[in-house]
């Protein structure tokens, strides 16, 4: 297993933060301690006492508490092979998290940038970067996400086509966003999709008559899984400016 690893200096700080976030990752407080330093006066910005827990703070300003500047921990990001029954929640319910596969400090400040169903098995990407991985999910960004799909009936012949064109999903208006089908065989195929709508790949075969049997992510934009099932690792520097959106 891989050790936690430390980034270069510029995944510390996005380039803004709200300062009660500032706050818990500079220290070990909790967003409630914060709150509680920024609404008893503790919390000095640029020199003026700060007031509001969402005020802005800019990765050049100064935050200082108790006459010490604070200075925030790198940012995060694993990648993890989601093994079947688990769920990408920050906490157990049905089915334990994810995140327990993790041996790293402060995992309740993590969280997963694109879920993936109890019943899905695959490349998960894990973060306290809530900044990288909005715009990593945001669908205008069309980052392509390439799924590894067993059928239960025979894929139709006109179902590379359909998706191309995009499928109106059951209870909704609007068609889904082009879609990419190569066929390995009658009942295995790989759909790359740019969006990621609720249940989308069972929903959009379903949409052509078909069901899914089994669903495993193996690629996030460029980059692909390469480690076991329940086992992850750091990304490097070079994988995270790959999967980084300018905004």
């Amino acid at each position: 297993m891989t050790n936690e690893k430390t980034q270069l200096d510029k995944h510390l700080l996005i380039d803004v933060m709200r300062l009660d976030k500032f706050i818990c990752k500079s220290t070990e407080y909790s967003l409630a301690d914060a709150t509680a330093l920024i609404e008893n006066r503790s919390i000095i910005v640029n020199g003026i006492v700060a007031i509001g827990a969402t005020d802005q703070v800019h990765k050049n300003n100064i935050v200082m508490l108790d006459g010490k500047i604070l200075t925030p921990r790198s940012f995060r990001y694993f990648l993890l092979n989601k093994p079947i029954d688990m769920i990408c929640s920050n906490v157990d319910e049905k089915y334990p998290s994810v995140l327990n596969l993790l041996d790293v400090d402060r995992v309740s400040e993590l969280h997963i940038a694109g879920r993936l169903d109890a019943d899905t098995t695959g490349l998960v990407l894990i973060t306290d970067d809530g900044h990288w991985s909005f715009n990593l999910t945001s669908p205008k960004n069309k980052c392509e996400k390439v799924y590894k799909v067993v059928l239960s009936r025979p894929i139709s012949s006109d179902a590379t086509k359909r998706f191309l064109e995009g499928v109106l999903l059951q209870g909704e208006s609007k068609l889904t966003l082009p879609a990419k089908l190569d066929i390995i065989d009658s009942y295995n195929v790989l759909l790359t999709l740019t969006e990621g709508r609720f249940h989308q790949v069972k929903r959009m075969f379903s949409a052509i008559g078909n069901r899914v049997k089994s669903l495993h992510r193996q690629q996030i934009g460029n980059l692909e899984l390469d480690v076991g099932i329940g086992n992850w690792r750091s990304l490097t520097d070079a994988e995270i400016e790959m999967l980084s959106v300018n905004d």
